[in-house]
């Protein structure tokens, strides 16, 4: 595993997740003052970066208008994006 700022735009979210808005915004004021104190993670597939934790960090991240965000990287087969999926 590595740590690694990736693009935003870059980071597919297959699961749609309904956020807790209050924390969001609790999120958003604390990047603001101290920044992202933790990575999410996500798993790098073929060159490609699927999140699936982190959902409020990544969403306060996106509002605040960051292009990339700390994450953890674990490269992956298919297969175990696939048990992700499932």
């Amino acid at each position: 595993m590595r740590i690694e700022d990736i693009p935003i735009k870059q980071i597919r979210r297959p699961l749609y997740r309904q956020n807790d808005q209050t924390k969001v915004r609790a999120l958003m004021k604390s990047i603001q003052e101290i920044g992202l104190q933790e990575p999410i993670d996500v798993l790098e597939v073929e060159g490609q970066y699927y999140g699936f934790s982190g959902c409020h960090r990544f969403e306060a991240c996106s509002r605040l208008g960051h292009e990339t965000i700390r994450c953890n990287v674990r490269r992956a087969p298919k297969s175990v994006l696939k048990m992700h999926l499932a």
